[in-house]
């Protein structure tokens, strides 16, 4: 997999969506201060007509904008686009943010906000390497991070959000143990305090979707008392 951060010799260019002014000027302000290049818009129309001609490397999201919501703006841009996504909800509800992240937000930040710690996420967003082309495990199986898209030998296979989200700790680094307790840290945050047995569980889900057999595994290696691992290309 090759990962293609955004190129320092380019001021980073971010795309900020929200049908209320004040927001989008507020935003724009903080954002223009960290020399980064600012482009707005007021509904998910005019967002996706800027992402097809302006390829910004970050989206800020709102998640109710009227007429094409945010939900469906992330999703369509999925199918061209690799850029970052930050969600903006005014609820703090968890199916909010797992919504979000399901179609393929890449962090989200509830109203209202500091827009110190939205410069903060940014900032860490385009730290982190973002894949330029899906990424290639094992022979014959395919992970697709951008568009959150899996296949086995070229046929799609359904994954549920935790499903995909163990599988791509895993793909990104194939042939690299993962513990345990990162992948719990990573997929159900640092703050889960359950049972360890429910990573076990999704872990056995994941297996028979890919049609993997854990005694001879083609995709999916146990390191007992570690963690997992991908098997390498």
């Amino acid at each position: 997999m090759t990962a293609h951060p955004v190129a320092s010799a380019r001021p980073a260019k971010v795309l900020v969506v929200d049908d209320e002014q004040p927001i989008r000027d507020l935003v724009q302000g903080y954002l223009a201060r960290e020399q980064m290049e600012v482009l707005t818009a007021e509904d998910g129309h005019a967002a996706l007509e800027l992402l097809h001609a302006e390829q910004p490397d970050v989206v800020v999201l709102d998640l109710m904008l009227p007429g094409l919501d945010g939900i469906e703006v992330c999703r369509q841009l999925r199918t061209f686009s690799d850029a970052y996504v930050l969600m903006l909800t005014a609820r703090g509800e968890e199916i909010d943010r797992i919504v979000g992240l399901s179609i393929g937000a890449d962090d989200y930040l509830t109203k209202p906000f500091s827009p110190r710690e939205l410069v903060a996420r940014i900032k860490a967003l385009l730290r982190r390497p973002r894949s330029s082309a899906p990424a290639h495990g094992p022979v014959g199986l395919e992970v697709d991070l951008a568009r959150r898209r899996v296949t086995v030998d070229g046929q799609d296979v359904d994954l549920t959000y935790l499903e995909f989200e163990l599988l791509a700790e895993l793909a990104r680094d194939p042939g690299m143990v993962v513990r345990r307790q990162q992948l719990l840290d990573r997929v159900w945050g640092a703050d889960y305090l359950g049972d360890d047995h429910l990573l076990d569980v999704h872990v056995g889900k994941l297996r028979r979707k890919l049609g993997d057999d854990p005694a001879n595994p083609r995709f999916i290696e146990t390191i007992r008392r570690v963690g997992f691992r991908l098997v390498e290309p």
